[in-house]
């Protein structure tokens, strides 16, 4: 009798809980929108329907709510968030309060083996510790002059010399490839003060060639993390050392052995407290915080690797993208040679390989270019903290303690009520006021270098490099994209994918008689088959060589 009691109750228990779970989950829509949820399972049919699309499907949603920001809700309620563009709330989160938005374990933990305590991955004490010597060490005239000079002798000594040899020999290249090995090769020498020679040596087996590749093996994984809608998967793989977590761990041991073998070289260098690399200044500022050998040793790794991450593919994205989007605006692409063309004619010392950061400051077109190229394609498009207390933004959202607090810097480029009803078309007006000088606006309606206490410490360092970087191929080559590039058409479903790294399908077609390599990922509806770019170099009447016009947006925003 008791039994049948229970299985005739049980059904109403049962229909009682799915109404609350119903009547909860609408209650919260009503609060703050949520697209697409279903009790339950939260949002995870939309995320795998869209996953390929996934950062303008999240544009989609929060330009449809009324404050630009939407809740999220997590499969069997494991996890709950928000996401917003609103600027306002992006100030709340980032200078306002910002002690109750931390990195947190739903950061940290993936990011643990590759960062470990760095700058990036870090809150409190050991944050604020490495922020101090790092904005320090960034504001000194030294440092901004060593970076300076490094990136002129890397253009000069191989970016160009790589790209003109290519052009005489009719080479396969694809110069996207080109960009990432030099963005490599500079971050090396800024950090480490050790030039990897990737574009200039032949060696296929150098430990240099070996530690690139274990470091875009690493990064593609804590991508693939990021991206798990179930953690647990990836964490139980790693618990037990199989599969890619196995592969991961290989990756994580040859990155920690590149890093200390330099760092313990430094260590027997009498001289090394002069040099300028940011690790010789990191370990002078070191000696004085009570830490032993090996600690010193971890504590200047994990600052230097954050370094490198921040500086290794960024620029060479942001300018994948850039070049993408000048081949579809010719006018543009006009407007930036006739300033940089005036440049040079001012004076007969100037040459756009040795450009000195005051001229490259007077181009304020391409400034303004470079600034809405990466309004649309930040080459880091979200953000993610993790709330310490129960608050409440200033558009009314609540955010619940232990929730995830993500802004996206993409969707922030594509909402109507922040930038105008041209808000997904390419214009580089918009940054410049009446007398065509470049104005900065307001770093929480553009976070694209992050903002508040975070904000990066590299921001005026990553212009002169992709100012100078334009400039120097600008004057020698002209870049081309078969197909009409970043054409308005065709930004509608622009061709990234979701990866720290640029990983892409190769295929192979013939222009003017030469191999080239087109590269393109397969899924992708956004591209088509006839998009390459070409590279010509202008003193030589038909050589061509076609370059990947692809870009990756990465997952998360490295920020300091």
């Amino acid at each position: 009798m008791a039994a049948d009691s229970f299985y005739g109750v049980l059904p109403l228990v049962i229909l009682s809980l799915s109404v609350i779970l119903f009547l909860r989950h609408r209650h919260s829509q009503l609060k703050t929108p949520c697209p697409q949820s279903y009790p339950l399972i939260g949002n995870l049919i939309g995320f795998l329907r869209n996953r390929h699309r996934f950062h303008d499907w999240v544009s989609d949603m929060l330009s449809t709510t009324p404050s630009l920001t939407l809740q999220v809700n997590g499969f069997l309620g494991l996890s709950h968030g928000i996401c917003t563009a609103d600027p306002t709330n992006l100030h709340h989160l980032l200078r306002s309060n910002f002690p109750n938005y931390i990195k947190g374990h739903r950061y940290t933990s993936v990011l643990h083996e590759l960062l470990g305590r760095g700058i990036f991955n870090s809150d409190g004490h050991i944050w604020s510790s490495q922020r101090k010597i790092a904005s320090y060490e960034f504001n000194t005239k030294s440092l901004r002059t060593f970076i300076t000079n490094t990136v002129k002798s890397q253009i000069s000594r191989s970016l160009i010399p790589h790209l003109s040899s290519a052009a005489d020999a009719g080479e396969l290249l694809d110069l996207q490839q080109v960009l990432r090995k030099f963005g490599f090769d500079n971050i090396c020498n800024v950090a480490f003060g050790v030039d990897p020679g990737l574009l200039t040596s032949n060696s296929t087996h150098s430990n240099n060639l070996l530690f690139v590749q274990a470091f875009d093996s690493a990064v593609e994984h804590v991508s693939n993390r990021f991206m798990s809608p179930l953690p647990a998967v990836w964490k139980m793989k790693r618990f037990f050392n199989i599969g890619n977590e196995r592969k991961y761990k290989q990756a994580i041991a040859m990155v920690n052995q590149f890093a200390m073998d330099i760092i313990k070289s430094k260590e027997t260098q009498s001289d090394s407290k002069t040099d300028e690399d940011l690790l010789s200044r990191f370990m002078a500022s070191s000696w004085d915080m009570g830490f032993n050998d090996e600690e010193r040793r971890k504590f200047v790794r994990d600052i230097i690797i954050s370094f490198v991450l921040a500086g290794k593919d960024s620029t060479a994205t942001a300018l994948t993208w850039f070049f993408w989007l000048l081949a579809g605006h010719p006018h543009c692409r006009d407007l930036i040679h006739k300033e940089f063309s005036m440049l040079m004619a001012s004076s007969a010392y100037i040459h756009p390989e040795n450009l000195n950061f005051d001229e490259l400051k007077n181009l304020n077109y391409l400034h303004a270019a470079l600034s809405e190229s990466m309004r649309l394609f930040p080459p880091v498009p979200i953000n993610s903290r993790l709330t310490v207390d129960h608050d409440k933004l200033p558009d009314g959202t609540y955010v619940g303690k232990g929730w995830f607090a993500d802004y996206s810097a993409y969707a922030m480029g594509r909402m109507e009520k922040l930038w105008g009803s041209d808000c997904r078309e390419f214009k580089p007006e918009r940054w410049l006021d009446n007398n065509g000088l470049y104005q900065t606006l307001d770093q929480f309606k553009y976070p694209v270098f992050h903002g508040g206490f975070r904000m990066c410490l590299g921001k005026e360092m990553a212009y002169l490099q992709m100012k100078s970087v334009v400039v120097a191929i600008m004057y020698e080559f002209e870049v081309e994209v078969i197909g009409g590039g970043g054409t308005p058409e065709k930004m509608v479903a622009p061709p990234y994918t979701l990866s720290l790294l640029l990983v892409v399908l190769p295929a192979y077609w013939k222009y003017k008689g030469l191999r080239c390599d087109f590269s393109f990922p397969s899924t992708n509806e956004g591209l088509s088959s006839s998009d390459s770019l070409i590279l010509y170099c202008n003193n030589l009447e038909f050589s061509s060589i076609e370059i990947n016009p692809l870009a990756h947006l990465r997952l998360f925003l490295i920020d300091y």
